[in-house]
């Protein structure tokens, strides 16, 4: 039988009867095979480890494969493997919490920042990097800057001392981990960093006792440390293995069991030896390292400390010791300042903060007042620009540094007032800034600081929320804008040209225009303040608010050469005459103005001031009782629906095929601040009461004319609302009340009209909003009992032969001269068919009225001859002749028949002249 099947057979057997027969060899290769055997059981098996060990075991893998990468500078694995170590750490979590961060997590973290510091900083070398590892390159260096904030303290500890936190590390891994992982963990933390390393791996011989426990086993061939402590660790569970195996064999029982007892004394005496020496060398190295740092401690010693820290924290010194300070290394240092402004990454709360450190340094060292001046300017521009986005808003203390910087400018203009030129179109090489006997020349404009002072302050105003303590705290600092404004108003008035001069009025014009003076108005009155105080305080202002208004905009008129100055100028006029009730001077410059002509042509900000202006001109007609005037001023507003959106109030909502992301926020920049708003309530309650008052008498009485007109469309939607409901209660809103008042004075009861108009409901939500509350309630009390006389006489004209103007005044509470009065002009406008009896005092009708009959008849006629005028169209079309219309040669007769057909019927309707009041039709049309 050959040899290989001998051998194919011998291992057959030894699987099936699980390795009972071995083949005979040398007692010490049997014994070694023996615990080879079981040292793979045993790792499978019985091996238990710590929570705690294996996450760190898993970190050092990874802290090996990083510092591997690091070698050959492979980036892109680098940014790999970084990824899963910060994975793998946010596992270790309660870990770490117990027992604190590893140092050799921290030192991987230090050496790998540095790593990419030097990396970054060799120009060379990047671009000779492909591009998948400079992108990682770019990407893991942010990464582990920003990581490497959370540990600030303790990588600044390490590299204060990386010697001594290497040690605290290998004291700490023996006691705490297996002989196994220690190993493990050495080779990672210290793989190719200093000495110490090498030292560590450098072979020890073996001790006494283990030589001889291996010799006499035949395993002598042990070379490092770390292999002598796996070994020391799993000699026992071997040896016990193996005397189960050879049992057979008293003698090899007792001397394996000898063996485990006498290993493990001796490895543990082994184990103190090799860490008392690792200490003693550490220490050496430790104490030559601090020699070594005490003398080059002059030279290059701190430079290491650099990376790492934010550059935020850093204050760098403005000037070198001992530099002489002088107006131009100031001015040297402000361009380097200005350098970084608006670059990507340029801290600009930092670049504040050194403009005024070197305005301080200035105002220190007597420098003058022109590049102080200079630094002003750029303090505020640099504010301006702290927020990048155009949408955004300052936040509350960097509109208070604001401020404060521009008065401190003002103040400076007009303490020197004299000495310092400052305008656009200073060209920088011309600017004198130093101390001399000509005056301060220096670039730039004050006045495009306090526009923009101005555009902030209304974006303030509207991202605040107008129902918080904010806004009214907001709010207060309008006076410290406004008086801002009015200095530099005094300053350009003696300084600047005429087109800045222009500009700073208007912006003094735009916070005038909208308020109130309620002084102004109790003078006009002829009323006193109640107490001496608010008498003398009185005494003491300056001049009222519309004289103050006529002078800024009658030198707009006069000296402007843009015409959106002006237009606005004029508006804001308007809007002030009507808010202080003075009808005439605002209807007369509106109508002057033309600008109803082309303001479609202006840019939205103008359209809204127009619509605000035309808005508030209807309100001041309604107040003076000019109900026809007030209904045409606010009919283009409200017949649109979108009164809110047109007076810049706010945005309707929309779809966004009409309106996108972007012009939305366009939109809101345009929105007009709350203090500034017109109640809306109030608006819609005019046009909605002036309607009343027009269209009540009118659809009495063209109640059976087919052609009749609406005056308001709102008015009539409102009408049908209210007919359409199943349920009348009482009135609850404001237009249910104008609804209900509108169907009481159909009736001719101006009582009841008069009870839904006035009441307190109505007074709370809309006539007290008034300045002369009492005054528009006795109008409108007046403008009720006309119209519904007016109304009670053409609904019910036809009962009467005749009426007593003595009863009609008792009915509707006027006076006699005015129902006389009212009576007469109808008559003259052809309105009643009637005559006075002046003996008498009574009003006598005429029977010209026509029946229904009559009324359905001539309803019928009419739409009969509209009906043969759309049929003769359709047919010319039918033919083909596509210009019937409009080609006077081809189809004259046609037309000569189409005026034989009108005059047919304008006979018709003389013939007819006895049945219909068609001159009241034909006047009253011309009326309204």
């Amino acid at each position: 039988m050959s040899r290989f099947f001998a051998t194919g057979s011998d291992s057959e057997s030894e699987e099936s009867s699980s390795a009972d027969e071995i083949t005979p060899k040398a007692p010490g290769t049997t014994f070694k095979q023996s615990l080879l055997l079981s040292d793979d059981e045993e790792d499978t098996k019985r091996v238990v480890r710590s929570a705690k060990d294996k996450r760190f075991e898993e970190l050092t893998n990874l802290i090996k494969t990083i510092r591997n990468a690091m070698k050959i500078r492979d980036m892109a694995k680098c940014l790999e493997e970084f990824e899963q170590l910060c994975r793998a750490f946010l596992k270790s979590k309660n870990i770490v919490d117990k027992e604190g961060v590893p140092p050799f997590y921290i030192r991987l973290l230090a050496d790998l920042e540095d790593y990419l510091n030097q990396l970054w900083d060799d120009k060379e070398g990047k671009k000779k990097m492909n591009k998948n590892n400079a992108k990682a390159l770019s990407t893991l260096r942010q990464k582990i800057r920003k990581y490497n904030k959370d540990y600030e303290a303790e990588i600044a500890a390490y590299r204060e001392n990386p010697q001594e936190s290497a040690d605290e590390e290998e004291e700490k891994e023996p006691e705490d981990s297996g002989s196994s992982s220690e190993s493990d963990d050495d080779d990672a933390g210290d793989e190719g960093v200093s000495a110490s390393a090498f030292l560590k791996k450098k072979p020890e011989g073996p001790s006494e006792a283990s030589k001889f426990l291996k010799s006499a086993k035949g395993s002598g061939d042990e070379s490092s440390s770390g292999d002598d402590d796996d070994d020391d660790e799993d000699w026992g569970s071997g040896s016990v293995d193996s005397s189960s195996e050879s049992s057979e064999e008293g003698e090899g029982k007792t001397k394996s069991l000898a063996t485990v007892f006498l290993k493990k004394q001796d490895a543990d005496k082994s184990n103190e030896r090799r860490i008392g020496k690792r200490k003693k060398i550490k220490k050496k190295e430790r104490l030559e390292g601090e020699i070594e740092g005490e003398e080059g401690e002059e030279g290059e010693g701190w430079e290491k400390v650099k990376g790492g820290v934010p550059l935020v924290k850093e204050k760098p010194k403005m000037f070198a010791k001992g530099t002489e300070i002088n107006t131009a290394v100031v001015v040297k240092k402000l361009n380097e300042i200005l350098q970084a402004r608006g670059k990507k990454g340029t801290d600009r709360a930092a670049q504040i903060e050194l403009l005024h450190a070197l305005a301080a340094i200035a105002a220190e060292n007597n420098l003058g007042e022109g590049i102080l001046v200079k630094i002003k300017f750029n303090i505020i521009a640099s504010l301006y620009d702290y927020n990048p986005n155009l949408a955004a808003f300052m936040k509350p203390d960097m509109w208070k540094k604001c401020l404060d910087c521009i008065d401190e400018l003002l103040d400076i203009l007009f303490d020197d007032n004299n000495n310092i030129f400052i305008g656009e179109n200073i060209a920088e090489d011309s600017e004198n800034l130093a101390i001399s006997d000509q005056p301060f020349r220096v670039r730039g404009c004050v006045l495009t600081l306090v526009e923009r002072m101005d555009e902030e302050f209304t974006k303030i105003m509207q991202n605040t929320d107008p129902h918080s303590q904010e806004y009214v705290d907001n709010l207060k600092d309008e006076g410290r804008v406004c008086g801002i404004i009015d200095r530099l108003l005094s300053y350009l008035e003696n300084k600047g040209s005429t087109e800045e001069i222009c500009r700073i009025y208007l912006r003094r014009i735009m916070h005038t225009y909208y308020k109130f003076d309620y002084k102004a108005h109790r003078r006009s009155l002829g009323l006193q303040g109640e107490t001496k105080s608010e008498q003398d305080q009185e005494e003491s202002e300056g001049e009222d608010s519309a004289v103050i208004m006529d002078r800024l905009c009658k030198f707009i008129y006069a000296k402007d050469r843009t015409d959106r100055i002006r237009t606005c100028a004029i508006l804001c006029h308007i809007y002030h005459h009507a808010l202080h009730s003075r009808w005439y001077q605002a209807r007369d410059l509106m109508l002057m103005s033309h600008l109803q002509d082309n303001i479609q042509h202006a840019d939205p900000p103008v359209q809204i001031l127009y619509n605000r202006t035309m808005v508030q001109l209807g309100i001041c007609a309604f107040r003076q009782g000019m109900i026809k005037d007030a209904h045409n001023a606010l009919l283009d507003i409200q017949s649109s629906g979108r009164a809110k959106e047109l007076l810049g109030q706010g945005l309707l909502m929309r779809n966004m095929q009409e309106r996108n992301a972007e012009q939305e926020k366009i939109e809101k920049r345009r929105q007009v601040p709350f203090h500034m708003h017109i109640n809306l309530e109030l608006l819609e309650c005019v046009y909605l009461v002036s309607a009343m008052l027009l269209e009540i008498p009118y659809m009495a009485a063209h109640e059976f004319d087919a052609r009749r007109r609406m005056i308001s469309k709102q008015f009539h939607h409102q009408l049908r609302v209210g007919e359409r409901q199943p349920l009348l209660g009482p009135p609850e809103s404001m237009r249910e009340h104008v609804v209900a008042a509108s169907k009481a004075m159909k009736m001719g009861d101006w009582r009841t009209c008069h009870s839904f108009i006035i009441n307190e409901k109505m007074n709370s939500k809309v006539w007290d909003l008034f300045p002369e509350t009492q005054r528009v309630r006795e109008m409108l009390v007046r403008k009720i009992q006309e119209e519904s006389l007016r109304t009670y006489l053409f609904t019910y004209s036809s009962v009467y032969d005749s009426i007593s103007m003595e009863t009609l005044s008792e009915m509707f509470e006027l006076e006699i001269p005015t129902v006389h009065s009212i009576i007469s002009k109808m008559i003259i406008n052809e309105e009643l068919m009637a005559s006075l009896d002046q003996p008498t005092q009574t009003v006598v009708m005429h029977r010209t009225e026509p029946t229904s009959l009559q009324n359905m008849a001539l309803q019928l006629a009419e739409k009969l001859g509209s009906l043969v005028e759309n049929n003769e169209r359709v047919f010319d079309l039918k033919q083909g002749v596509y210009g019937g219309y409009f080609n006077r040669d081809q189809k004259g007769g046609y037309q000569q028949k189409q005026s034989y057909q009108r005059d047919q019927k304008s006979s018709y309707q003389q013939k007819q002249s006895g049945y219909q009041r068609g001159g009241y039709r034909n006047q009253n049309q011309g009326n309204y």
